[in-house]
């Protein structure tokens, strides 16, 4: 019977089967040296040895991954909820090499001066990652989309788009989404862009508009410099009000029959200064105090806050006789859009709103408006053609610090209006003044009425007993 030692010869001579060298050996302590002298043991040991020795270099090598994209990798997430998004997307959808081949379809729409719409079909970067090269720098460029999670605000799933590039500054990022931005806002300029409310968000309604001239809407004599100056003041005083802690917020309210341009007017104002629209309907499904109060805190920068026909949205109809009488007792209420609050009896009172979908009360408006939670900068123009309709506690200066009358075509705007369609007629439009001056005829009722003589200014002079109909 042939053993195995640690010395001496095995079977036929063979070397034999061996433990640890005796160059390792000779550090284990005596009493356990014979565990590994065991040639399974010691195996099992060098395996797990070098089990040991490559995990901690993988773990090694990833914290030095960590730590290198941590120190020399810049990195960025932009939502798809924030602004920026829509124009890094349409950034990447021009600077993206046309070899990708991983890519999603976007169209848009373009609208000309004559109001025809062409659709454009662009390719932009897919769910994954990708690389684009911009300023001499390699940037990795990585679309992501959440499956499970739903954008509560625009009904989408949930997107973001993270940029990553070597280096320590990230400046190459601000510079990046600033050259986005003016690519985006090149294709907007010269025209307003209009924003409908939708829940507590402010959505772009329909296509930006061209931008309609200030002179195309004729008011009476002084009234579209006066409102135009205080506007620009506005504009231009911040620092005025801070210092003196005046709410930087201004009100107006144009009040006058239908048709006399209002709302034309406001339109127009906007585009001279540059503004966009935010038309507010206070009538709306699910508009309650809270919403109100966030739709106005988060309106667009540089934008008019516009509350149209607000006798309709809101009227209250007071009764100051006292009773003891519960039938006869003072009864207030707010209607909107056909639905009625009730139980108001002062302005600052809180009334339910008694119909489904909404809880805005008129208390809440009022501080909406001029409250502690009222918004800074903000431009708020209401309209209406039944000025006595409105409770005055809501028209009261700190809300509405300008109220202009609009009204019927006054004899400067009837010259004005006749000139806009025949010009270099003086004396017609002259001879027509003094023909319909008597008349109470709307901006809009003349423009109707030079319309169907677009081409013949003696026509329209000879036609006016057609206007007499208006009377």
């Amino acid at each position: 019977m042939n053993t195995i030692t640690g010395g001496g010869a095995g079977v036929n001579g063979a070397q034999p089967v061996r433990g640890l060298p005796k160059s390792i050996l000779q550090y284990i302590p005596e009493p356990i040296q014979p565990l590994f002298e065991n040639p399974l043991f010691s195996a099992g040991f060098g395996l797990l040895g070098v089990g040991s020795l490559v995990a901690i270099g993988r773990k090694g090598f990833q914290s030095v991954l960590i730590q290198g994209r941590r120190y020399f990798f810049v990195s960025v997430e932009v939502p798809s909820k924030d602004k920026s998004y829509h124009w890094l997307m349409d950034w990447l959808a021009t600077k993206k090499d046309k070899t990708t081949r991983h890519v999603s379809v976007e169209t848009t729409f373009h609208q000309h001066e004559s109001g025809e719409i062409v659709s454009k079909i662009n390719f932009i970067p897919s769910v994954g990652t990708h690389y684009v090269f911009y300023r001499g720098r390699v940037i990795k460029v990585e679309r992501s989309r959440e499956k499970n999670v739903i954008d509560m605000n625009s009904g989408n799933l949930w997107e973001s788009i993270t940029l990553t590039t070597l280096g320590t500054k990230r400046n190459i990022f601000q510079k990046l989404i600033e050259e986005a931005k003016i690519m985006a806002l090149d294709k907007e300029e010269g025209k307003t862009i209009i924003y409908t409310s939708m829940g507590t968000e402010w959505r772009r309604f329909g296509h930006p508009r061209r931008k309609r001239p200030i002179g195309s809407v004729i008011l009476d004599k002084g009234i579209s410099e006066t409102i135009i100056t205080d506007v620009r003041k506005f504009l231009g005083n911040a620092d005025w009000y801070n210092e003196r802690g005046i709410p930087y917020r201004r009100g107006y309210l144009l009040y006058g029959p239908p048709g006399t341009g209002k709302s034309s007017f406001i339109t127009a104002l906007a585009g001279e200064l540059q503004l966009s629209i935010c038309i507010l309907n206070l009538a709306g499904k699910g508009v309650s105090d809270v919403t109100l109060n966030q739709l106005l805190s988060t309106a667009p920068q540089r934008s008019i806050i516009l509350l149209e026909d607000i006798d309709s949205a809101i009227q209250t109809n007071e009764t100051n006789q006292p009773s003891s009488s519960s039938s006869n007792q003072s009864s207030n209420a707010i209607s909107s859009g056909g639905m009625q609050y009730q139980g108001y009896s002062g302005p600052s009172s809180t009334m339910q709103y008694q119909g489904y979908g909404s809880s805005l009360t008129f208390s809440g408006l009022l501080n909406a408006l001029d409250g502690v939670a009222a918004s800074e900068g903000r431009i708020l123009f209401m309209t209406t053609n039944h000025l006595e309709k409105l409770n005055k506690v809501l028209i009261r200066p700190g809300r509405v610090d300008l109220q202009i009358e609009i009204a019927n075509s006054s004899p400067y705007q009837l010259e004005k209006m006749f000139l806009k369609f025949y010009p270099d007629h003086q004396e017609l439009a002259t001879q027509f003044v003094d023909k319909v001056k008597h008349l109470s005829l709307s901006p809009a009722q003349l423009q109707a009425y030079f319309m169907n003589f677009s081409t013949d200014p003696v026509e329209a002079l000879e036609n006016v007993n057609q206007l007499n109909l208006n009377k």
